[in-house]
């Protein structure tokens, strides 16, 4: 026999098991993980969940155009605020040429990420004037702090100051920690003004006073404002609902906020800082200090010379006009006191935070400035009957298929399906077990497209196969035994699975990023079964071939093996034959051995 080629690696023939033992670890590891981790089945998308389906219909109230770009902008930040609470397969999308449609699917925090979304308005810092409890003549409540530093006070208070610079508190609140960073109100409900008899309640009728807040005056001739500060009662929701409607940034407005399930009402002077001008925010937990839970801001480098000059001029005033409010939607909700300038264009807004409560003021302050204002039209309940019909009906689809594929295998391959078999069930249980795993790792979850994309899958999965047996028959037909017809076979169904495959994945990436919503599920289950095809085909049916190569039933090529050279209408190897006489006896001849 022989010596095999230089260069050329057996392992492949002589340890087939090394590979067969790396993929079952592999699915055992991940299966362990996919019940550690809790989350056994699926993520579902709202298609066959069930849901929420919000309406969102565009005004052009605050001097932007409603277009095209502007539409794309606002879906674009609507997205990011969902998917910074953490929920899956929510969709954002335009529908004609002023509404948005939101679908939330079912089993996540639908009704904060309602709230989210539903908060449309320009996000601005505006200084604090005048701040009054609902019910009470307090005029300086709790507040959080900011600060450019970790190194803030953990008490309910606290200061602000630039970076490096430690926190200290100018008065002492008397009541107790702040509630800050509350999902902010339902959207726009319909119009409603307060009523010309409304009055606060005992102790809060006194007028604003007139002294700048940072260099944000109101004159004392302005009656108006006064009165309808002096008016305005938060604790009516359409009340709060409706305080600053109609108010441009540059001018003064009122405004209500929620301070430990209190509500405040407050006097704010002109927008100092807008929304746009926050290039990045998010909650973080302060290991070296003991502040707890702190939102860190960072500006752009416009915002962050606004910010250093309000805060400075802001740290010149007593509470509350040292004070200034993240006002979103119309609603506080936010508002930190300053005792010194915050320079360098990053800050941190500290005080009794919980994880909750931070995260859902820095998805705020990250996307909270829309282009557009928006009201809520609908909100609609998705039921996951006609998804789950439909489910049924396209795995009943996938399930006649794939019998009409084993059907074919068997009649056809007949012992070679049952590799076939085998392999399509180890393809199977991957899948499952990384999409148990993708859905809290990444947000993954199943809807009907990525149902249609799997059952796709098993077409090209079964192809793989039949490409290599094919290739392992045509072999044989050239009068080659089982086993070198295996190991010979296989670069060239190599190289063509390969291709194949590069050519589905490609086909799915370029498909999952010039979409959206739906065919983007269908686009990834593509793409992930792609990949999983070629770590089956190299990892699982290759050297499950090289061991069935050795079996007695398969090598000798039993007519039920799907490998019978007969069946195949292979050739028997040529021999060469003299006539006697030797070489001179006469022309050579040769037959069939």
């Amino acid at each position: 026999m022989a010596a095999p080629k230089k260069g050329r690696s057996a392992s492949a023939q002589s340890k087939p098991g090394r590979s067969l033992a790396l993929i079952l670890i592999a699915i055992v590891g991940l299966t362990a993980g996919m019940f550690a981790s809790g989350h056994t089945t699926p993520r579902l998308g709202i298609d066959l969940a069930g849901g929420t389906s919000i309406t969102l219909k565009a005004k052009s109230d605050q001097g932007s155009a409603i277009n095209k770009a502007n539409m794309n902008t606002a879906v674009d930040i609507m997205n990011r605020r969902v998917n910074g609470l953490g929920v899956s397969e929510a969709e954002v999308q335009t529908q004609g040429n002023d509404n948005i449609i939101v679908n939330i699917p079912k089993g996540t925090n639908s009704e904060k990420a309602r709230q989210q979304v539903g908060t449309t308005a320009k996000l601005y810092f505006r200084p604090v004037l005048a701040q009054e409890a609902t019910g009470s003549a307090v005029t300086a409540s709790p507040s959080a702090s900011v600060s450019g530093s970790s190194s803030a006070s953990p008490s309910p208070s606290a200061s602000a100051s630039g970076t490096g610079e430690k926190a200290t508190s100018s008065s002492s609140p008397s009541a107790s920690a702040t509630s800050q960073g509350r999902a902010v109100t339902d959207a726009l409900k319909a119009d409603s003004t307060p009523s010309a008899s409304a009055s606060t309640k005992a102790g809060s009728s006194a007028s604003p006073s007139a002294s700048a807040s940072g260099g944000a005056a109101v004159s004392e001739g302005d009656a108006a404002l006064q009165a309808k500060y002096a008016a305005l009662d938060c604790s009516k929701e359409s009340v709060r609902n409706t305080a600053g409607d109609g108010v441009k940034p540059g001018d003064a407005t009122v405004a209500c906020g929620e301070i430990d399930k209190v509500w405040y009402k407050y006097l704010l002077g002109p927008a100092a800082v807008d929304g746009t001008e926050v290039d990045k925010a998010q909650a973080v937990f302060d290991t070296q200090g003991a502040a707890g839970w702190q939102v860190t801001m960072t500006f752009t480098k416009q915002g962050g010379k606004k910010f250093a000059d309000i805060t400075g001029k802001l740290a010149q005033n007593q509470q509350p006009q040292n004070e200034f409010g993240i006002v979103l939607d119309g609603n506080v909700v936010s508002s930190p006191y300053v005792s010194s300038s915050i320079t360098g264009g990053q800050a941190q807004i500290s005080g009794s935070f919980t994880q909750t409560e931070a995260q859902g003021l820095a998805n705020m302050l990250s996307y909270g400035a829309l282009p557009l204002s928006f009201e809520e039209q609908s909100v609609t309940t998705v039921t996951a009957a006609l998804g789950g019909d439909q489910l049924h009906a396209g795995l009943l689809a996938g399930a006649i298929g794939l019998a009409l594929v084993v059907i074919y295998l068997v009649a056809y391959y007949r012992g070679l399906a049952l590799i076939a078999l085998a392999s399509l069930l180890v393809s199977a249980a991957l899948t499952y077990v990384l999409m148990a795993l993708l859905g809290p790792a990444i947000g993954f979850a199943l809807n009907l497209p990525a149902v249609c994309g799997a059952i796709v899958a098993i077409g090209i999965t079964a192809d793989s196969f039949i490409v290599y047996f094919e290739r392992v028959r045509d072999e044989i037909r050239e009068g080659r035994t089982l086993r070198p017809a295996v190991e010979r076979a296989w670069p060239r169904a190599r190289r063509t699975i390969l291709v194949s495959d590069f050519v589905s994945f490609l086909a799915a990436a370029v498909l999952f990023v010039v979409t959206v919503g739906k065919v983007q599920g269908f686009a990834f289950t593509l793409g992930l079964t792609t990949v999983l095809d070629v770590v089956v085909v190299f990892f699982f049916t290759k050297p499950l071939m090289t061991l069935i190569a050795r079996r007695k039933f398969f090598a000798n090529g039993h007519k039920w093996s799907g490998l019978d050279p007969k069946s195949l209408g292979a050739q028997p190897p040529l021999r060469r034959t003299r006539r006697p006489g030797g070489p001179a006896a006469g022309p050579v001849e040769t037959k069939e051995a």
